[in-house]
């Protein structure tokens, strides 16, 4: 662990990208966003390795094939089928309860291009487990990277995405046109059909 570590802090600072905060010790979900390209990946390893920590990473399974898969699993990769992503929902869930220190690393927007909703994987798992959710972020214009605050969902979907929202409004991404709002489709459920 100490070599990664080392090899996350000299790639840090020989690209001049700032680190800002710590990885919570423990098990937890740790949400990255905004995920606008496909050097997001890259950046939450480098938070997690120099923190000292080696977090799974949900990854979509068609890539994990060839070279690129053999990495993906050394670098705690996980392949998920979005066409039924259950299973390996299940297999998570089954880890989380046997590992204290078991963490998951979750882009939410679920795709590199602007969306409408964020999924709502990370919050269902986090209240499925009793993981608390990290906020994860990467941050072009500042050329930061790091992590936000931590909390336990309260079950007021409308309140915890609040929180969200607050946190990364200005943090925008590599690519800023890229980025999807923080916002999860079950929070209209709960809005009021006059507001």
């Amino acid at each position: 662990m100490r070599i990664r570590r080392a090899i996350a802090r000299g790639a840090l600072r020989v690209t001049r990208w700032r680190l800002v905060g710590d990885v919570p010790k423990g098990g937890g979900i740790l949400v990255g966003a905004p995920h606008t390209s496909q050097w997001d990946w890259v950046a939450m390893l480098m938070i997690a390795w120099a923190n000292g920590v080696r977090p799974h990473v949900l990854v979509a399974d068609r890539y994990f094939k060839g070279v690129v898969g053999w990495v993906l699993r050394r670098t705690g990769g996980i392949p998920l089928d979005r066409s039924s992503p259950g299973a390996t929902v299940r297999a998570l869930l089954a880890a989380a309860e046997t590992d204290d220190a078991f963490q998951l690393v979750i882009a939410p927007e679920g795709t590199r291009s602007t969306g409408e909703f964020w999924k709502p994987g990370f919050y269902r798992i986090s209240q499925q487990t009793g993981l608390p959710i990290s906020l994860g972020f990467v941050d072009g214009p500042t050329r930061s990277l790091g992590m936000g605050p931590t909390f336990h969902p309260t079950g007021d979907v409308v309140a915890d995405m609040d929180l969200v929202r607050a946190f990364y409004a200005d943090k925008h991404g590599i690519r800023p046109d890229n980025r999807t709002e923080p916002r999860l489709r079950e929070e209209s459920a709960d809005t009021p059909p006059d507001a």
